[in-house]
């Protein structure tokens, strides 16, 4: 059994999808009869539809629930097409999609602005306004008697029969799903899974946020748009009544179904809503009652979906049978030169307020160099560096690094001009590997695009290779080699803050930022850390350090800056900060020479 798992592991992962799709089109040769045809044929739209959906939802974690007016746009321009006199069903295919992906973008950007909920609202209201649009413009589209008259598809000039039709769905279905598998086991895709856990880490790599949620908006949207053009070709008739909030609900429960963050539960949630509720000769008077029940199942008691079940399954039995997704490199490798960068802050103050969190603090932290920002708790450290990030403005004061100055730069532009930072609780992205979370980092400092990662050109495959090679190096760095395989979001606390080291030293930043990095260490691990940050410095590289460890301050740094009070206390080399009566006091809680001397006796 081991050994027949072991020789299905080695094929690609997409080959039996796409066996099962050949299948699927094959079938009409066995005569299966009309109406499962037709519910295969119907199954197929909306797994489309279901997929537009799990890609903003479920990878990129935006709330919308707008397909089913994308779908409706879909099949409106389709329909509008061929009464027009043009029965290609590739230009309507062309135009359904385009036309949605315009509605996904115009509706999309307002909603997207204000946030989440506020999209979620905005597509919701979308849904309900679609008969009400139609209805304006009845004498194009027929109002709520819906357009009739759509001419018989036809293909580069000939005429579709039924059973061609039905291969046309099917094929469409499958180039589809192959674009969209491509995407989200690409960079892209954990680019997305990125933005969904948090958009303040995103931008801290560098993601324009606002970018890539209208990026995964509208690409969601197309696939609806595919699905109305196939639609208004089925019955040749579409009504405003399609396309309400039935089906919007039907798409979502077929999306948690199956599994929102998955490329093929998309197929499974939309079979078993098809085939299953579907069915029941009661379930248009029923309907919301029907989804509202597999929505409580999906989402209570299959976590994840069938999907999920699955993906389960499968790393049971990759354990059982010892399956290992490549060789790890080797354990002694380097690090190259890191160009470093000077950070420049210049009597920065903040206010929150009344609250006065910094007041003329200055800091100079050199290439080549491990520069510590020390002092208690709500002395402005954290806040220091969300200023040097981009997450808060400055109110007085310069920041920049080399000759750049990057006050008042977005988070993304910062992080592309060459900061990186971890934070003070680990920021992993559920669903992605640690040898994916590495990769990540190095999203926007080595691009390829959208287009290359759907047709894997020569580009996108040296990115792909580039990004290995130079994820397993790093790894092995830190000692981390060995978990490459497993889920970044399910280790350790101690080995998550070392992940994020590794994953901001990969973008090639000449500013690494570390707040708290060794916080939940044990001393091996520390030690570790410790080991990587000197080796950061000697190849060259500008490192920030905030830290409650004294000891490893001491060990590491170059120089060191106290704060307190949101102001320098002191800053000079370890050997005389850890002489000095104030910090003592401030930081360590001593009093006295006596008391001073009697702790450094206890460290050493």
């Amino acid at each position: 059994m081991l050994t027949v798992w072991r020789a299905l592991r080695a094929v690609p992962s997409w080959v039996l999808p796409l066996a099962l799709g050949v299948v699927v089109a094959l079938l009409p040769l066995g005569g299966p009869g009309f109406s499962f045809s037709r519910q295969i044929t119907l199954a197929c739209i909306l797994a489309l539809l279901v997929s537009g959906l799990n890609l903003s939802l479920g990878f990129a974690g935006e709330l919308a629930v707008g397909q089913a007016a994308m779908y409706a746009a879909g099949a409106y321009t389709a329909g509008l097409v061929s009464k027009a006199g043009v029965t290609d069903i590739l230009v309507q295919l062309l135009a359904g999609g385009v036309v949605a992906l315009l509605v996904g973008l115009i509706t999309g950007v307002p909603g997207l602005r204000l946030g989440s909920w506020s999209l979620a609202m905005t597509s919701f209201f979308l849904v309900l306004l679609v008969p009400d649009l139609l209805t304006i413009f009845a004498g194009a589209t027929g109002g709520r008697n819906g357009l009739s008259g759509i001419e018989p598809a036809t293909l580069l000039g000939t005429p579709l029969t039924t059973d061609d039709l039905y291969l046309v769905i099917v094929v469409v279905t499958i180039l589809w799903f192959g674009v969209l598998r491509n995407i989200v086991v690409s960079r892209h895709g954990v680019a997305f899974r990125v933005l969904k856990q948090s958009p303040v880490l995103a931008s801290s790599m560098g993601i324009s946020v606002f970018r890539m949620k209208l990026l995964a908006y509208a690409l969601g949207a197309l696939p609806a748009g595919l699905a109305g053009a196939l639609f208004a070709n089925v019955d040749l008739y579409i009504s405003p009544e399609g396309f309400g909030f039935v089906l919007a609900t039907t798409v979502l429960a077929a999306s948690i179904l199956g599994g929102s963050a998955s490329v093929y539960g998309a197929v499974v949630g939309a079979a078993i809503m098809q085939f299953g509720p579907n069915q029941a000769t009661e379930f248009q008077q029923y309907a919301l009652v029907f989804t509202g029940v597999f929505l409580i199942v999906g989402g209570v008691l299959l976590k994840g979906g069938l999907a999920n079940l699955g993906k389960r399954l499968v790393t049971w039995l990759d354990r059982a049978a010892n399956v290992r997704s490549g060789p790890a490199a080797p354990a002694d490798a380097g690090l190259p030169p890191v160009s470093g960068a000077t950070l420049a802050v210049e009597d920065v103050s903040k206010a929150f307020g009344g609250n006065q969190a910094l007041k003329g603090v200055t800091l100079h932290a050199r290439p080549g160099r491990v520069t510590a920002l020390i002092g208690p708790n709500g002395s402005g450290k954290t806040t220091l560096l969300n200023m040097v990030c981009g997450f808060y403005r400055t109110d007085a004061g310069t920041i920049s690094v080399g000759r750049r100055q990057i006050h008042g730069l977005a988070p993304h532009e910062v992080a592309r001009a060459g900061v990186a930072r971890t934070f003070q609780t680990p920021n992993i992205p559920e669903g992605i590997t640690v040898l994916e979370a590495v990769i990540s980092g190095r999203y926007t400092a080595h691009r390829a695009s959208i287009l290359s990662a759907v047709f894997r050109g020569p580009r996108f495959r040296r990115v792909r290779r580039e990004d290995r090679l130079e994820a397993e190096r790093v790894l092995a760095l830190a000692g981390m080699t060995g978990l490459r395989d497993v889920e970044a979001a399910s280790l350790p606390l101690g080995m998550r803050r070392l992940l994020e080291v590794v994953r901001a030293l990969i973008g090639g930043g000449g500013v690494l930022l570390l707040d708290e990095a060794a916080s939940g260490l044990d001393e091996d691990e520390i030690e570790r850390l410790a080991g990587l940050i000197r080796r950061i410095r000697d190849a060259g590289g500008t490192v920030v350090l905030v830290e409650h460890n004294f000891r490893l301050v001491l060990d590491l740094a170059d120089d060191i800056v106290v704060l307190a009070h949101g102001q320098v206390m002191a800053s000079g080399p370890p050997e005389v900060i850890e002489n000095d009566p104030r910090v003592a006091s401030e930081y360590l809680g001593i009093e006295g020479e006596a008391d001073l001397a009697g702790a450094q006796g206890e460290q050493a």
